[in-house]
């Protein structure tokens, strides 16, 4: 018989993650009469999801019926299956895309989130279907969430790096090995502490985009030269801890480069952004070596990143002054310097070192295509909103495709179990949800699902944890 842990404290909950998937899970479990702590090993609460676009697709939503937009699940989900390259394990997919207004409904009258008026269009969906929040980032929706933690009095300890999946002599996890008061990124810093965890423990630790050693383990090219949009916590340790615990590791060398980042600036910055609602949806992608386009800005994130990375090509994204009306972060971009504006597209072409003739030509190509209603060269999706780029002040960004997101991880089942490498059954006791986990997302993740995924297996983590007795 092994040696009892002493337990340092007792929840019914142990939640590893303060983003979007950790706060559903603590605000679930709390609702349904369980005792809950969110654990996170960073300073600030949020990680990755505060600092995110703020964007969820929703299918069939309420924008779109009133603009006339047909959509629905099945749509939705048929376009992360194509984005996936069907590798996505299609029970979860479809759950992410079913569910998608019942996240937007809850985030809004449950949270209270703020959305702005307006639907956009991204690349890879069929059809405008993506929300933003109203102040453009991914903290329009993790405040609320702290907020409605504070009201529930659900603690969330900042600084407590996990350390150890605790189990007991059945093989159930019972509770976490962690260290108090860690200094990121010192592993040894802080002091060891054990909490019980009677119902289970929910990792919802994010993925692995900024641990340099990992992701080369995975794709040997993403190496330290390869910057990330991430925040610093996005390593590895969690999931690892994970994979010695049991739990099935799927697509973990599928990892996704953000196309729409910009080579000005570090991280995810404030140019992804506005290239994301403003440069592929309403303008153009040329090679400034060039001046011509070479790919449909509006194909999913893996097909527009392969194009970019071919033959040294020097990405530019060009729009104008009709086409930034969803810029979020425009006068950001200005102010930085991330984002140059011109008064003419010879301005524009001078300065980006784009040859004006060829450029001038793509133009007119494009302007064609635009009065013909198709995108003959590329396939590019024409919005019945897009007009010729024609309008000064001209905006361009100079783009460089950073690591964004891991679509590997661990496997679960529709009801956020950990499932058992060995047995393939759950692991009982381990929940996880959002980026940690595999097989949602295939081989590219679709834009704008990722809120969506988080918040709903999130969700579901924390109701089936509160009643796993």
């Amino acid at each position: 018989m092994s040696e009892k842990p002493i337990w340092g404290e007792d929840y019914d909950l142990v939640v590893v993650g303060s983003g979007f998937a950790g706060l559903a899970a603590a605000i679930e479990a709390k609702q349904a009469g369980a005792s809950v702590i969110v654990l996170e090993k960073m300073r600030i609460p949020g990680g990755n999801s505060a600092i995110s676009g703020g964007l969820l697709a929703v299918a069939g939503s309420p924008l779109q019926q009133r603009e006339g937009i047909e959509d629905s699940p099945e749509l939705l989900f048929k376009d992360m299956m194509v984005a996936g390259m069907d590798l996505n394990h299609p029970v979860l997919a479809r759950l992410v895309a079913e569910k998608s207004p019942e996240i937007l409904e809850w985030t809004q009258t449950f949270l209270g989130v703020e959305y702005s008026d307006n639907l956009n269009y991204l690349g890879g969906h069929s059809v405008a279907r993506t929300y933003a929040t109203a102040n453009g980032t991914g903290s329009g929706i993790i405040k609320p969430m702290l907020a409605k933690c504070r009201e529930l009095e659900i603690p969330v300890q900042m600084k407590t790096l996990l350390c150890s999946l605790l189990k007991d002599d059945s093989g159930r996890v019972e509770g976490v090995e962690v260290r108090r008061d860690y200094l990121f990124p010192n592993r040894d810093s802080g002091q060891l502490q054990r909490i019980r965890a009677r119902r289970g423990v929910v990792l919802a630790c994010g993925g692995f985009s900024r641990d340099v050693a990992f992701r080369m383990t995975q794709d040997p090219r993403l190496n330290e030269k390869i910057d990330s949009t991430n925040q610093l916590g996005a390593t590895a340790e969690a999931l690892v801890l994970a994979l010695q615990a049991g739990a099935t590791p799927i697509h973990l060398s599928w990892i996704q480069m953000g196309p729409w980042a910009s080579s000005d600036e570090k991280g995810w910055g404030v140019g992804s952004m506005f290239t994301l609602l403003a440069g592929f949806p309403y303008g153009i992608m040329v090679d400034a070596k060039t001046g011509k386009r070479f790919v449909n800005e509006g194909a999913d994130r893996r097909l527009r990143t392969d194009a970019m990375l071919i033959t040294d090509r020097i990405p530019v994204a060009i729009v104008d002054s009709e086409g930034v009306k969803n810029a979020t972060t425009l006068e950001s971009c200005l102010k930085r310097g991330v984002v140059k504006a011109f008064g003419s597209i010879e301005e524009l072409a001078n300065f980006n070192h784009i040859p004006l003739v060829p450029l001038q030509e793509t133009l007119e190509r494009y302007h064609l295509s635009l009065a013909h209603g198709r995108d003959a060269e590329f396939g590019k999706p024409l919005a019945a909103d897009l007009k010729p780029i024609e309008h000064p002040p001209f905006y361009s960004i100079r783009l460089l495709p950073k690591v964004h997101h891991c679509m590997g991880g661990i496997q679960i089942n529709a009801q956020a179990q950990v499932i058992d490498i060995a047995d393939h059954q759950p692991i009982p006791g381990l929940y996880a949800a959002g980026e940690i986990t595999g097989g949602v997302h295939g081989a590219s993740r679709l834009g704008s699902t990722a809120i969506v995924d988080c918040l709903i297996f999130g969700r579901i983590a924390g109701q089936n944890a509160a009643a796993d007795i």
